[in-house]
This record gives C-alpha cells, sequence and structure tokens, in this order.
C-alpha cells in the first residue's frame, strides 16, 4: 500500500508540473518547491529549538492562527516553522511576522527523513486536514509530538472503512486529536483512537478577535454612504450568476462582491454581469470622483485584491458565501461574527457551523434565483437572525485556550 501511495503522490506532482505550464497557480506551487532544502539550510540556525505548524492553505492557516500567536508568544525561546501545501496560503502569508514561512515538500520517505532532520521540531501541529504517510511516521520514529487541532471526521472517511487499514496505521502516529465534534470523538473511538479531547473550533477564536477591531476603509465607507450593504464573499463564478439579479431588486442596497480568484479574465467577467452599476476597488480607490458622476447608478464594489474580506463583513446587513454550487461553501463564520445572517448554495453538508447556523435561523441554502429572493428579503426584514448569528459564535469560542494548555502541560 505504500508503494501505490508513493505512486499516486508523485502522479499528483507530474500532473501539477504540466498544468504549471499554463497554469499560475500550479506554476507557484512547482517554483516554490525548488531548491527547497537548501533554503530551509540557509534560513534556519542549527542551535534553536522549534515548533513546526504546518496548513493545507490560506483558510486553515486563518483556523489555526490563535493556537499560532498562542504559542508564539508561550514558547518565545523557539523558533516557530509554518509550512504551507498550497499557494494560495504560502503566497499570502510568507512574509508572516515573527515565523519562517516555507512550501512544505511533496511527502516521500527520503524528503520527510530530510525535512526533519532538518527543521528538527520537538512538536508539530497539523491543523484539520493533511494527512502526510512519511511524514507522520517519520515524526513519530523520531519521538516528535504531533498533535491534530480542529480536527473533523465523518463516517465516509477510508479511516472507518474496511478497507482503510492503511490510512488508519497514519492516524496512529498522531499523540493527540483536538476535535470539532462529538461525531469525530465516536469515530475515532470507533477505531480504538481514544487520545481525543472535544475542544471546538478554533475558528470561532480566531474571528470573535477579528469582529472586535476590524481595519476600516474610509474608501467603503464612502461607496457605502450609509446604505444596507450584502457582502458576497469568496465568490465563484456560479454564485455570482445568481446574485446578479439582486441589485435590481433591492435598488436602496449597495453589494460588495469579493471574489475568490482575482485574475483578470474573472473580474471581466463579474463587470459584465454588472455592466453598468459596478465599479471595481482599485479603479474607485484611484479616482473617487468616478462615483460622484455616476452615483445614482452604481451600487456594485468589485474587490479586485485579496485580504480585505474578514474586514468588510463589518459593513454588512446580510452575507452571501462563496463555494455552496462548487466543492463546498466558504468561511461563514467571518460574516456570523459580526452579526450577519449568512446565504450559501446547496454544498454544505460537510460543514457543522454553516447546518448549526440553519438550525438557529441565522443561515438559508438556495439552489436557486427564486430561493436567494426569498431568502435576501427574509433576513432584510427579521433583525433577531444578526443576534443569533453573533452569540452563536461567542457561545462556541474557547478552543484556543483547550489546546494550548494541554500542549503546554505535555511539553
Amino acid at each position: 500500500m505504500t508503494f501505490l501511495y508513493s505512486i499516486t503522490i508523485n502522479l499528483y506532482f507530474f500532473i501539477v508540473w504540466v498544468t504549471s505550464l499554463f497554469n499560475a497557480k500550479a506554476k507557484l506551487f512547482i517554483k516554490g518547491r525548488e531548491n527547497l532544502f537548501a533554503k530551509l539550510n540557509s534560513s534556519l540556525s542549527t542551535e534553536k529549538k522549534r515548533i513546526w505548524f504546518h496548513f493545507a492553505s490560506l483558510g486553515e492557516f486563518e483556523q489555526g492562527r490563535t493556537v499560532l500567536e498562542q504559542v508564539k508568544s508561550n514558547y518565545k525561546e523557539q523558533e516557530i516553522i509554518v509550512t504551507f501545501f498550497s499557494p494560495s496560503g504560502y503566497e499570502i502569508r510568507k512574509n508572516y511576522p515573527g515565523v519562517k514561512v516555507f512550501y512544505l515538500p511533496m511527502d516521500s520517505l527520503s524528503n520527510a527523513k530530510k525535512f526533519i532532520e532538518i527543521v528538527n521540531p520537538s512538536i508539530a501541529i497539523f491543523t484539520k486536514y493533511e494527512f502526510w504517510h512519511f511524514y507522520f511516521s517519520e515524526l513519530k520514529h523520531k519521538g516528535v509530538p504531533l498533535f491534530l487541532i480542529s480536527s473533523i471526521f465523518r463516517d465516509n472517511q477510508p479511516f472507518f472503512r474496511w478497507y482503510g487499514n492503511f490510512n488508519r496505521e497514519i492516524l496512529k502516529c498522531v499523540t493527540h486529536f483536538f476535535v470539532q465534534n462529538k461525531e469525530s470523538v465516536s469515530l475515532l473511538s470507533s477505531i480504538n483512537l481514544n487520545n481525543v479531547t472535544l475542544a471546538g473550533d478554533t475558528r470561532f477564536d480566531r474571528v470573535f478577535e477579528n469582529a472586535i477591531a476590524p481595519k476600516r476603509f474610509p474608501i467603503i465607507d464612502f461607496f457605502l454612504a450609509g446604505s444596507p450593504t450584502c457582502i458576497a464573499g469568496s465568490t465563484w463564478p456560479e454564485d455570482e450568476g445568481i446574485l446578479s439579479a439582486l441589485p435590481e431588486k433591492y435598488p436602496t442596497w449597495k453589494f460588495i462582491i469579493v471574489p475568490h480568484e482575482v485574475d483578470e479574465k474573472h473580474l471581466a467577467n463579474i463587470e459584465h454581469l454588472f455592466p453598468a452599476t459596478s465599479i471595481r476597488f482599485s479603479v474607485l480607490s484611484a479616482d473617487p470622483t468616478r462615483l460622484e458622476k455616476s452615483k445614482s447608478v452604481i451600487n456594485v464594489l468589485i474587490i479586485d485584491n485579496i485580504g480585505m474580506l474578514s474586514s468588510l463583513y463589518q459593513y454588512g446587513k446580510i452575507a452571501y458565501i462563496g463555494g455552496g454550487f462548487g466543492a463546498g461553501i466558504h468561511n461563514t463564520l467571518e460574516a456570523a461574527a459580526f452579526g450577519l445572517p449568512v446565504i450559501f448554495g446547496p454544498k454544505y453538508k460537510k460543514f457543522q457551523e454553516a447546518k448549526d447556523l440553519i438550525a438557529i435561523g441565522a443561515a438559508k441554502s438556495i439552489d436557486n434565483n427564486a430561493e436567494l429572493t426569498h431568502a435576501f428579503t427574509h433576513f432584510a426584514k427579521n433583525k433577531e437572525c444578526s443576534a443569533a448569528a453573533k452569540d452563536y459564535v461567542a457561545k462556541n469560542k474557547g478552543a484556543t485556550k483547550t489546546i494550548v494548555d494541554f500542549i503546554m502541560a505535555e511539553s
């Protein structure tokens, strides 16, 4: 089985390499791993102890960020190493203060041995997903404690199937699991893994902190001019298509669209959906008079950069969260922390917080334009939905303290 696993990893890398010939993100994935061990050797001193955090991408980084910051504060004598699998995490956080950031080499026996020998971590902390056979095995072999935080498991995963022995062996390398829900505790117990704490989701701590003192943007205040606003976050073309009818139906509202990908083709497609009513953030920032000249028409602002979304929710009354017509919805908690009821597409079943928000009346899932209009009208009229969303986040924070207290007691 290890042989098949290695073949799969190599095949994945080959496919990404081919894709990199015409795809910018794949090119970053390949280029970022060039001469990686030389970069590690030249960047890391040999004397210091280190704590290694690994994140799949930007979302997992934000999820584990409160733990990272608390560990950084508590272990000042140790160097913090952060690795990413995806360019979307690395490229945005490569200059994160107080840590050293790298790509994770592809999972192989030689790479795992070499990486862990150079980094020499005293503790390894992985967030939510990412189960790498060779890295986990080498950490166990070296006696390095490995903690999985904000993990969540489902019964359809290979770990819990008759054919999943190889996958279960990977989990046996973990020193302790910090999981989000009771189902995950039960599932791990069913395969005789009881080194588990029901800690909750660290994202609640992160979004709660963010909502206390978000960054403000004067140009956004200028654009909104006190109008009720819908924030459409992390949208994809399917989301934008279904959203395109809202500005005409709700002329007194303003709409801020924050696409998940900000390449020129995607931005141009959004502008095509709102040909006379939209303006890009960069254009408005460069020339606010453009808005003054057509104030009665422009009610859609397209954010054409990365990094603003988590603070933009402060301006909203309702949020639409993208991804629900694709692989799955993006972060609903960032919006809920500001008291925004949320609307999203049908692909939300993997996300406990989305199901919880629906149950308390602070979210609705939609399949089409008619359902979107109904949900939007409902949330525009029912202010109590806002309080329900905000209270949900406040009541579920605290996972970070549970995790960090445990790690400090064990290390």
